[in-house]
């Protein structure tokens, strides 16, 4: 009967396609498309609504979800939701039977619009679960049997086994200490790299779960893996950091055969594995890896291999209470370069460009006598004389090294390594090197692609061009600093003041979910959170900016994606570090303790006429202390928690309080007159009302000072443009964009960078370096600045009241420095966009709003007078209605559509 049921409303959706214009498509769980690995009992589904009507609200969804893989196999139906009353469509919760672990169900959904028109059931859409309890693990944990050699080579795991029945389906789970490779009869197991990923290991284990249904058959199968230290046990950190998990290696794998007679078979590791090494004799994150061709088991990973000679395994006895899900996207194959150019160096070096600094690593193609070494050694930049340079690189050598087994053409690329890169030397190479045998792959987060800008200064195209490719390259599993030297760390004060960017660029809201885990497995008992997540670093010191990732990312999640289980998720851990600050205070300030201040801001080599823009440390912790408590406040609001709002309101109040007495004058300059101090104390709203003019007055003033120059450091400069437009200095804000001398954002575009730089001044005018212990051509924290092209000069907001773009704001900031720009964003509910352009004091500008949202729509303009939309007058239109002038701004109240507005602006954009 149920596949009756099914079949019959499949052949509804086909017959209504015809009918309805209410459509519902990209069905997603967790916030993912036909996710494997769910181990929440209640996933979150989520839809979009499509039609060509106008102010499309979404009045009642229903839901229906069903055993098996989306009408290939049905069974029984586990919830029929029946019609809900809501315009949820986003992360709305399952709440029908309890989930089986390791099920597939699929899931459809229909929807009513408030117009009374339904929508046919959307095509179904699939999940599978992961493990839901501990006790669903069956396999036991292995490690190599054989003594391993100190170079620590890559172990090879193998198991054969035999199908003798029809497969109806086949799922692995798998994770492993150390990266892994998965196998199976000859094939490479998913495409996901450097898996299981970097979480605090001891605490949050990932495991992966993949769909081997098509990969194994009857008959004669193998599986296995390999093995790399990767983050466990390889060089962490400082001071030649080794074995940080563990000192060995080690796999868990299961794989769960369902036939299709109903009966079901485990294939699991255990004692009776074989390990053995193979041609990757050794490999690490920072130093690169060595493939030695000559060592190479071929045939290892299909049946029949003869692994008589192979040593046995060893069952370990590790607790599985740690194992947890993937939550977030693998780390993938992306963009793939050719060489630019090919060079011989002033100091001979054959030097290969691929024109972009990238992360990931280089296919070689060659071709030569067996023993021969091909070395690949990794650099950012060139030196002012052309020379290859990786002094930056400190004590990381990023160098892979291939060795022949002269049996033909032959191809290499690493498995457990990365590197940040734009130049390679090459060594050893038998013959010519041609650009052909040499291709640049880029490795990151497969995160889907959610925004863009641009505009008529191709120099700011390049800049965010450069804030994204920073973004890939730094987003390897984790948020990181840089990527190319020996760091590589989930620094969280970079992570957090670029948290917003990144979420217009990419959805990276399970990618922060998911660290955001281990930002709270590794906070201190007393709420301290470390500077590095992961913390290998093993300290529990802390610092204001850098700790307050905890309530500032939670919060910029929920405004981005309305995710309200992450922010309740963690909430505990906000209090937590609010809690300890506040336990460190005298007198509601927070001046003792270790901070970094605003890093790397402006400071002269030669300051005799003390132009360094230093600003009180204890000043910005107070800032930031309120910033959290806000913070806390804010979600204690969206969390409904009424007791904990009345709680942080008494407190902050009592911060500004302190901040007001202890750094302001009566006439209301701060105890430093820096840009940072200004901006912080404007963002975090410390000063009273009647002192915020004068303060951005004096904002202003420094700026001038510095001859519109920036001077602020990693946590001043994501504000800095925001406070100087949200006060009536847009202009100023943009001559900052625009400013392409030193220090400026564009000073790094001028010198040819295709990367956020860590220092505004990593290249200095005349081709010399910054100091090489701390200079990565790629770090994303000064590209904090993309935030504010999206919000103020694209003018794609979100409101807190309708968060995740629910309740839309457009309010473009014109300045006459631009002729045109635009910005669009892929939400949850669909595409938001915003596009302006001026020409002779006419503006074009063109909205997209998606279905189930409304949007207030700023359209900057002299007056209403001559304001059109689609080619007609303001007033008629019944999705639309306008609210008045303020401001410069006629307010538009509007639903979903595609809207055109003209009008007069009085400012004439520069070509």
């Amino acid at each position: 009967m149920i596949r009756s049921l099914l079949t019959s409303g499949l052949l509804l959706v086909s017959l209504c396609s015809g009918i309805s214009q209410l459509r519902v498509d990209h069905l997603v769980c967790e916030n993912r498309m036909a996710p494997s690995g769910v181990d929440t009992r209640s996933p979150r589904l989520s839809w979009q609504l499509s039609s060509p009507q106008r102010n499309t609200l979404q009045q009642a969804y229903e839901i229906r979800v069903g055993t098996g893989n989306s009408g290939k196999e049905v069974g029984e139906l586990v919830w029929q939701s029946g019609k809900i009353q809501s315009d949820s469509s986003v992360q709305v919760c399952y709440q029908g039977a309890p989930l089986v672990s390791g099920n597939r169900y699929w899931w459809q959904v229909r929807v009513w619009d408030h117009q009374g028109e339904t929508s046919p059931w959307s095509a179904p859409a699939t999940w599978q679960m992961g493990f839901l309890d501990t006790a669903d693990w069956k396999a036991r944990w292995i490690e190599p049997g054989f003594t391993e050699d100190l170079s620590r080579p890559s172990p090879l795991l193998r198991k054969e086994f035999r199908i003798s029945k029809k497969v109806r389906s086949a799922t692995l789970y798998i994770t492993s200490h150390g990266m892994y490779e998965g196998r199976i009869n000859g094939q490479r197991i998913g495409n996901g790299y450097f898996t299981p990923g970097w979480t605090s290991y001891h605490k949050r284990l990932q495991y992966q779960v993949y769909d081997l249904t098509d990969q194994v058959h009857q008959g004669n199968n193998a599986i296995g893996a390999i093995l790399g230290s990767g983050w466990w046990r390889g060089t962490m950190g400082y001071s030649d950091h080794k074995d940080i998990y563990g000192s060995d290696v080690g796999l868990l794998a299961q794989l769960d055969i369902r036939y299709t007679d109903g009966t079901e078979e485990w294939l699991v590791t255990d004692s009776s594995w074989k390990s053995s090494t193979g041609e990757i004799r050794s490999s690490e994150i920072y130093n690169g890896e060595t493939i030695d061709a000559r060592m190479k088991k071929t045939g290892w990973d299909l049946p029949g291999y003869q692994d008589a000679g192979w040593s046995g395994v060893k069952e370990k006895d590790f607790r599985m209470g740690n194992l947890v899900s993937t939550w977030d996207a693998p780390v993938t194959k992306h963009e793939t370069f050719a060489p630019v150019r090919i060079l011989t160096t002033p100091q001979g070096d054959q030097v290969l460009d691929f024109g972009q600094n990238l992360v990931g690593w280089v296919m070689v193609k060659a071709d030569g006598p067996a023993g021969d070494t091909i070395t690949i050694d990794h650099a950012e930049v060139l030196d002012k004389e052309g020379n290859f340079y990786t002094e930056n690189l400190r004590a990381a050598r990023a160098e892979d090294q291939y060795v022949l087994d002269g049996k033909g053409p032959e191809q290499f690329e690493p498995h457990f390594t990365f590197h940040g890169f734009r130049f390679i030397r090459v060594k050893g190479y038998p013959g010519p090197i041609r650009p052909e045998d040499f291709t640049a792959v880029a490795l990151y987060t497969d995160l889907p692609e959610t925004g863009t800008f641009s505009c008529s200064d191709p120099r700011v195209n390049q800049l965010q061009h450069n804030i994204q490719w920073s973004q890939r390259g730094n987003f390897v599993d984790i948020p990181t600093d840089c990527p190319q030297r020996d760091e590589r760390l989930g620094w969280t004060g970079d992570a957090q003041v670029f948290s917003r960017t990144a979420s217009f660029n990419r959805n990276v809201n399970s990618f922060f979910a998911k660290w955001l885990q281990d930002v709270a497995a590794d906070q201190a008992p007393n709420g301290a959170v470390p500077f590095v997540i992961p913390n290998i670093l093993g300290s529990s010191n802390c610092s204001a900016g850098w700790a307050d990732v905890a309530t500032i990312i939670p919060w910029n999640m929920y405004l981005a994606y309305g995710d309200l289980r992450l922010l309740a998720r963690q909430y505990p851990s906000m209090k937590a570090w609010v809690e300890y600050i506040s336990h460190q205070t005298h007198g509601d300030l927070w001046n003792t303790g270790f901070d970094f201040g605003d890093w790397l801001f402006y400071s002269p080599e030669d300051d005799a006429s003390g132009r360094a823009a230093v600003t009180d440390q204890y000043l910005i912790a107070q800032c930031f202390y309120a910033y959290s408590t806000q913070l806390v406040l804010n979600a204690a609001w969206a969390l409904g928690d009424t007791t904990d709002m009345r709680t942080y309101a008494a407190l902050l109040d009592r911060i500004k309080g302190a901040f007001d007495r202890e750094y302001m004058t009566p006439a209301g300059e701060l105890v430093s007159n820096t840009q940072t101090a200004y901006t912080l104390a404007l963002n975090m709203d410390m000063l009273p009302d009647s002192m915020r003019a004068q303060a951005a007055a004096r904002l202003v003033a420094n700026i001038k000072k510095y001859g519109y120059h920036l001077t602020t450091g990693f946590l001043g400069t994501p504000y800095l443009c925001h406070v100087l437009t949200r006060f009536g200095y847009h202009d100023v804000a943009c001559r900052l964009l625009l400013q392409d001398t030193y220090p400026s954002w564009l000073y790094e575009v001028k010198m040819g960078a295709t990367t956020i730089w860590e220092r505004w001044d990593g290249i200095k005018p005349d081709g010399s370096f910054e100091t090489p212990s701390m200079n990565s051509f790629n770090h994303y924290a000064y590209g904090a600045v993309g935030d504010w092209m999206y919000r103020k000069l694209a003018g794609i907001d979100t409101y807190a009241d309708g968060p995740g773009y629910h309740h839309i704001k457009i309010q473009p900031h014109l300045f006459q420095g631009f002729s045109k720009v635009s910005g669009s964003l892929d939400t949850y509910y669909g595409m938001v966009s915003c596009s302006w352009s001026l020409d002779s004091g006419k503006l074009q500008m063109d909205v997209i709003i998606p279905p189930n949202t409304t949007a207030d729509i700023f359209v900057p303009v002299n007056s209403p007078a001559g304001v059109s939309e689609g080619g007609r007058p303001l007033g008629g239109e019944t999705a639309i209605r306008t609210e008045g002038m303020a401001n410069g701004y006629l307010k538009v109240k509007a639903g979903s559509g595609t809207y055109h507005f003209t009008g007069d602006t009085g400012l004439t954009g520069r070509k």
